[in-house]
């Protein structure tokens, strides 16, 4: 039986990133994977992930967010490729937004870079926008857009040269916990480790079920939109978050001439991620909901379909994370339910979770992500 300091079980964005930062500090690592990543069924499909600093989720979130804007440029430099595009971000919705007042707070609190714009100022700034004129927005200057799938291979180049060793398409089988360590168990392969990291995206309900973690995987669709590329390309429009009466939506600007790239955050289908995905265009609301937000509120962008995809997103009921340690295993951390928002914070994630468990604690609070927090405590078993 093979024996590793550390073995990481998924290697998607958050694992991929420990894995880097743990074989940096010359720390024996395993990454497993049941597929090979990047690829189609994790949370960082789709191309590109918007960052945000000022947070309608949270106050609580702006620390890691600049912590982790701090790593993607370090990681920007150490692989000399552009993963960030300061496109800026603008969120707005109606005068009451829970949403926008927390962006707005947070923005203020931190002393981030940021406008904040009625209606009226959104529309003379952005002429490809239609909206109320007593609309409330939150401008973002230095914020923007991640490029997910490269960051990932980022990450796995950096972490198999720093010594970690990855199996991709190993799916793991079974995982015992040990006072002192755990087994695991991929095909017909068994390793035995130290201490164990299991952030497996959708799939980590399924491996920890004796926990009865109150995650829930999602279908999610993306879609791209012809645009006017003089009102819509990166240079000159933002990413944007918005909380309308219609739902909560994100979008991007025309990357190189790709078009508009929207979706929508607060759409719930839940899945079994074992099931055979449906691929976009599987429901006429795929399209028709988005299509529908855009000829509303930014008509010129609603041009034909470029393309569209389906990816995962694995929700908790109160939409924070679960970044903590196993109960009654500190050597185990689980890192879990990003809920739709969590990949801009993959590189802090990735560094926080080597901390956790070389040293036992982050050096960023994380209290918010406990799993012994109020809102779960009626599901996960203490």
């Amino acid at each position: 039986m093979k024996h590793f300091d550390v073995i990481i079980v998924g290697a998607g964005s958050i694992g991929m990133a420990a894995g880097y930062y743990l074989a940096k500090i010359n720390v024996k690592t395993l990454l497993i994977d049941a597929f090979d990543p990047p690829h189609v069924y994790g949370s960082h499909h789709g191309d590109t992930r918007i960052i945000r600093y000022a947070y309608g989720e949270g106050r609580e979130y702006v620390p890691l967010a600049l912590r982790s804007q701090e790593l993607w440029y370090e990681l920007e430099q150490q692989v000399n490729e552009k993963l960030f595009e300061q496109t800026g971000v603008l969120c707005f919705g109606p005068v009451g937004s829970k949403f926008v007042d927390e962006t707005i707070a947070s923005a203020k609190e931190f002393s981030l870079p940021f406008e904040v714009l009625s209606g009226k100022d959104i529309k003379a700034k952005w002429r490809g926008i239609e909206i109320p004129d007593d609309y409330l927005g939150c401008y973002e200057p230095t914020s923007g857009v991640l490029y997910s799938e490269k960051i990932v291979r980022a990450y796995r180049k950096l972490a198999l040269d720093s010594g970690a060793t990855l199996l991709t398409n190993t799916p793991v089988t079974n995982i015992e916990m040990k006072e002192d360590g755990a087994i695991v168990s991929a095909k017909d392969q068994v390793f035995s480790t130290d201490k164990l990291v299991v952030c497996a995206g959708a799939w980590s309900g399924k491996l920890l079920s004796e926990l009865n973690l109150p995650l829930k995987p999602t279908r999610q669709t993306v879609a791209w939109f012809k645009a006017d590329e003089d009102l819509y390309q990166s240079s000159v429009f933002p990413a944007f978050f918005v909380d309308v009466p219609e739902g909560k939506y994100y979008g991007f600007p025309s990357i190189e001439g790709a078009g508009v790239k929207l979706g929508r955050f607060d759409d719930d289908q839940p899945i079994n991620p074992d099931d055979p995905r449906l691929e976009f265009g599987s429901f006429d609301f795929d399209e028709g909901d988005v299509r529908h937000f855009l000829k509303a509120y930014m008509p010129e962008s609603a041009g034909k379909l470029n393309q569209g995809k389906a990816c995962l997103f694995t929700r908790t009921p109160d939409g924070h994370f679960l970044i903590d340690q196993y109960p009654g295993h500190p050597h185990v951390m689980i890192a879990a339910g990003f809920s739709g928002h969590g990949f801009k914070f993959a590189s802090g994630i990735g560094e926080v979770l080597c901390q956790m468990t070389m040293n036992g604690e982050a050096k960023l609070d994380l209290s918010l992500f406990s799993l012994h927090r109020d809102s779960l405590q009626s599901s996960v078993r203490k």
